[in-house]
């Protein structure tokens, strides 16, 4: 009798380790914290600067490979995510978790030997944060998983903001703050058209434990209270003119998109198309319109933050 072979497990590449990374969160992750690092004002070495940065960097992807070894069984299950390299077995999730410590120790221990202790804890607590507040505790217990664990993504800036000054003043927070009001509506949107992915997953994301409308409506209140937020840089020295052109209109592109959203019916049966994450049903697309233009409209604030401290046109820093 002829037995049958074990199936051949896919050899790893580069790439899949690169991909466990998460490159995408880790550019946004990456350029807000280097908003912060220039926006703090202080002059900083460009080779410390630089290795600041490489730091949040390193520290970023750290989180994200806790992340995919600790996520692999629902990922699995999601299309969305089936195909990252745990879950279609091209990385075992230990080499996954090992490269998540190695990562770690590299990022908190190069930063506080080259621009000090506090940069170094900020850094070590959003790892921490995301990793185990997070990915290991909210994610899977409640709908509010998003709202609380968004801290560890609105962190960078003030990480930047340390590494340059060795202070977190109010207006580093500010941005913090901007990035954790921001975080909600922009991953519930998501879950509106991702819905049928994370309830088969076991999540328990907005759409699946509130339901639709209810995911709709929060929505447009978080949108409301981001936008004023979006504001307050122009109130404390931390923006100028420039980011006044993009926080006040984009803003109110912002709210109407996200008022479209709240009288839609996004949610409702809209899903996923088969050609990917912005390739949703009909039903869904003022969902994935705001989702999309999210990403546009922070970028456009940090862009603008970072454009008016590097050519010396902010009004000034009091706070």
């Amino acid at each position: 009798m002829i037995e049958a072979s074990a199936p051949v497990r896919p050899a790893a590449r580069w790439q899949d380790y690169v991909q466990l990374l998460k490159p995408r969160v880790m550019s946004l992750v990456v350029f807000t914290g280097l908003t912060g690092l220039v926006c703090a004002g202080k002059p900083i070495s460009p080779l410390l600067g630089v290795v600041a940065v490489f730091c949040i960097a390193v520290g970023a992807g750290a989180s994200a490979a806790f992340n995919m070894w600790f996520d692999a069984d629902i990922d699995a299950k999601m299309k969305r995510t089936r195909a990252r390299p745990i879950p279609a077995g091209r990385v075992q999730g230990a080499d996954a978790l090992g490269l998540g410590i190695t990562l770690t120790l590299l990022s908190c221990l190069t930063m506080y030997l080259a621009v000090g202790w506090l940069a170094a804890s900020l850094l070590a607590f959003t790892i921490f944060f995301y990793a185990v507040v997070y990915t290991m505790w909210l994610k899977r217990s409640t709908p509010q998983n998003i709202v609380i664990g968004g801290l560890a993504g609105a962190l960078p800036p003030v990480i930047g903001w340390a590494a340059a000054s060795h202070t977190a003043p109010l207006n580093a927070w500010l941005l913090c703050l901007i990035i954790f009001m921001w975080t909600p509506p922009h991953f519930w949107a998501l879950s509106l058209y991702t819905s049928a992915d994370y309830g088969k997953a076991g999540v328990p994301m907005g759409p699946v434990v509130w339901g639709a409308g209810k995911t709709r409506a929060h929505i447009l209140v978080y949108s409301l209270l981001l936008i004023p937020v979006c504001q307050l840089p122009l109130f404390t020295g931390l923006g100028g003119m420039i980011y006044a052109a993009v926080s006040a209109p984009g803003g109110l592109v912002f709210l109407l998109l996200a008022w479209r959203l709240w009288r839609s019916k996004a949610g409702d049966g809209g899903a996923v198309g088969e050609d990917g994450l912005y390739e949703v049903k009909a039903g869904s697309k003022d969902a994935r319109n705001l989702f999309a233009y999210s990403i546009l409209y922070l970028t456009g604030l940090f862009a603008a933050l970072l454009a008016e401290h590097l050519i010396g046109l902010a009004p000034g820093i009091p706070f």
